[in-house]
């Protein structure tokens, strides 16, 4: 990875702000006590170790901080609870965006009583993550209507795949330009159920039409070569030129308000990002500037290069404290104050 606006040893802290900034906006100068990372079944996630280093993140900083699977939660007394622990921040990562799960029901009913600050919180998804979103970011005619200034409507076209929501009016029209398109779930994420469109068949078609779905121009993924090494075993030594392996990429800016916190890369193999290729997976990112290197396909030759390293793993970089800092002072009672009055919509967000 490579920093964005924010430099690499500061990263942690940029982190911890993220958090501190949306307490703030739905609590003000209230303190902040305890934080919970809730998903299902947490311990078994692909991505368990990263909650472990947020968790050793808040807890660095003074925070008490637990990682639950959501049924564990309870709402009694105006409040979240984890057992013995009143929660007040959740960190969200699950992919039941809007709560609808009966087994969320404790942390959807939080939110709704405005029990617990949620991040990132349904009205969040809705706003930035439904991709049906861009196919308004994509309708010259609509952004025009919305008043968008004209350098902003050219940054969304030029950077955004035309992108349009499919529904059965269109469906004739959509089948036959389908070699041209992307079909992705509306709220979907992970690359599930998401289709290349000259790989459909008709069943699966048929399945599009009836769930809630958008179209994007295909945009072909940019190919990285690596030289793909074997592991040592007792009987074999590591090859140290193996045959060179061609594996997609795409590039990943991770960013709170307005501000790219970091840049990574996910390299793989097939219609779809993946953990499973072998050689794939995350990969660190450089910008390289003023250099005679050909720019990558697809990049400006006067804009900054990137180039992708080798795969690793990346989480392990993603939380690491530089310097301990004291944490707020965690009395409960310092807790109970008022809502702000300039708090930002629901939980903040």
């Amino acid at each position: 990875m490579t920093a964005g606006s924010v430099p690499l040893a500061s990263i942690d802290a940029s982190f911890l702000e993220m958090f501190l900034a949306e307490w703030r906006l739905a609590r003000g100068d209230r303190v902040l006590c305890s934080v919970a990372i809730v998903d299902e079944k947490p311990e078994q996630q692909y991505l368990y170790p990263e909650f472990l280093l947020f968790r050793q993140l808040f807890s660095r900083h003074g925070y008490q901080a637990i990682i639950t699977d959501p049924a564990e939660l309870r709402l009694r007394d105006g409040a979240l609870w984890h057992e013995d622990v009143q929660i007040d921040l959740v960190y969200n990562r699950l992919t039941d965006f809007t709560l609808e799960l009966p087994e969320h029901a404790a942390l959807r009913e939080a939110y709704l009583r405005d029990a617990v600050v949620l991040t990132p919180h349904p009205r969040s998804h809705a706003l930035y993550a439904d991709k049906r979103n861009l196919a308004v970011l994509t309708d010259a005619q609509r952004l025009h209507a919305l008043g968008v200034p004209p350098e902003v409507e050219s940054t969304l076209l030029n950077g955004i795949p035309p992108t349009q929501i499919v529904d059965p009016a269109r469906a004739d029209r959509l089948w036959s330009e389908r070699r041209g398109l992307f079909f992705k779930p509306a709220a979907g994420y992970g690359s599930k159920a998401a289709y290349r469109g000259d790989k459909l068949t008709r069943r699966v078609w048929a399945e599009i039409l009836e769930g809630d779905y958008v179209a994007q121009a295909f945009v072909a993924p940019g190919e990285r070569m690596i030289q793909e090494l074997q592991e040592p075993t007792e009987t074999r030594e590591p090859k140290e030129h193996a045959a060179p392996l061609a594996l997609k990429f795409d590039i990943r800016n991770y960013v709170y308000e307005g501000t790219v916190q970091f840049v990574a890369a996910r390299m793989y193999h097939g219609q779809t990002t993946n953990f499973r290729t072998p050689g794939g997976g995350f990969a660190p990112v450089f910008t390289l500037r003023e250099t005679g290197n050909p720019p990558l396909i697809g990049a400006s030759s006067t804009a900054p290069q990137l180039q992708i390293g080798r795969t690793g793993p990346l989480s392990r970089h993603i939380v690491q404290a530089r310097s301990r800092e004291d944490g707020p002072e965690c009395n409960r009672e310092k807790c109970e104050g008022g809502r702000p009055q300039d708090s930002r919509d629901d939980n903040g967000g």
